[in-house]
């Protein structure tokens, strides 16, 4: 896989012949498209019209943007992917390698979010469940199974997801601690199940989600990934059995309190809350680029909607990991509170 490297001002001139689709796309093994952000006075084609183009091509595209530059840059700046700064050269690095090292998952991934902001709830979550059914039975998530045996462990003993009930509050717990919570079959309808009451009694006020153990949701359970012989059907009770989209319908009622490691459907499902807590020791990331896969638990409908597009692909593509602090100031979490602070049985109270 290559990158092709070039001004704003040169890829202007060349984008709106049809054969720039196929010279700058994953199938004639372009992995990445870095575009310095520069020469504006040369460029005489609309924003709108370079965002319609730029978004057809089938390769990851970044913009590089100068630490001096003018305010219409930013217009063009939007139609890319990502964007990084000049002055970040290691950030661009991250990025690159990503989008060789997976080249398929990086480009769905990238496609998957151009369109995120004008989809439905349902629509996005059909998108990139097909997405993710389409990458788990191609070459790069096969190589990463087979780099990674499936592990035998002894059959699980009692339920994956605990509920109580204290008033007009549900409080669901994700139970599986000795595996950090990893999002499993069991899990996954365990929660689908919890919620069900939430969606049918008026008197349920409500929703707090947490995680027992050292950590919310280290995301899928990774012995489980690919266990599913057909795609289709995986895809097909995927969309049966969404716990994000539970999440989603509840809104404003539902809290969920992460802490620990909170990677992958962790922080997709979450994204989904009306308020997100966390812990100080809270770290999150999404992994699933690197297993050539994209996020399957919603997250490139749920997070976009908090963070915008472009952090959600750099999250993506890099795997890299934030703290608390650093997801409270993008607005993926909305609040920082010590889970000793916080009480099961109601709102007040809670450290910001």
């Amino acid at each position: 896989m290559t990158v092709t490297r070039c001004t704003l001002a040169a890829l202007t001139e060349k984008i709106g012949f049809p054969h720039a689709r196929e010279e700058l796309s994953v199938t004639d093994r372009v992995a990445a498209l870095v575009v310095e952000l520069t020469g504006l006075h040369r460029v005489t084609m609309p924003p709108d019209r370079f965002a319609d183009l730029l978004g057809e091509l089938t390769t990851v595209t970044i913009g590089v943007l100068p630490d001096l530059h003018e305010s219409p840059v930013d217009d063009f700046a939007a139609a890319f992917d990502l964007v990084v700064p000049a002055a970040d050269p290691e950030q661009l690095d991250l990025v690159l390698d990503a989008a060789s090292n997976s080249p398929l998952a990086a480009v769905t991934l990238a496609m998957l979010l151009r369109g995120s902001e004008h989809r439905s709830l349902t629509d996005g979550l059909v998108a990139e469940s097909m997405a993710y059914s389409l990458l788990q039975a191609g070459p790069e998530f096969a190589e990463w199974r087979r780099g990674r045996p499936v592990r035998t462990r002894p059959a699980e003993i009692g339920p994956a997801v605990l509920t109580e009930r204290l008033d007009d509050l549900l409080h669901v717990t994700l139970a599986r601690p000795h595996v950090h919570n990893a999002f499993s079959v069991r899990l996954r309808d365990g929660l689908v199940h919890a919620l069900d009451p939430a969606h049918v009694d008026p008197s349920i006020q409500r929703v707090v989600i947490d995680g027992a153990g050292p950590s919310f949701c280290s995301g899928g359970d990774l012995d489980e990934f690919g266990s599913f012989p057909d795609p289709a059907e995986a895809h097909a009770i995927r969309l049966t059995r969404h716990a994000g989209r539970s999440i989603a319908r509840l809104g404003a009622m539902v809290e969920v309190r992460v802490h620990g490691s909170t990677m992958g459907s962790g922080i997709e499902l979450a994204a989904f809350a009306g308020t997100v807590v966390a812990a100080p020791d809270t770290v999150i990331a999404l992994p699933e680029v690197a297993l050539g896969l994209v996020p399957g638990a919603g997250g490139t409908v749920s997070i976009p909607r908090r963070i915008g597009r472009q952090r959600t692909a750099y999250l993506a593509l890099t795997g890299a990991r934030i703290s608390a602090p650093t997801a409270l100031s993008w607005g993926l979490v909305d609040q920082i509170a010590d889970p000793d602070t916080l009480e099961t049985s109601g709102f007040s109270g809670f450290s910001g």
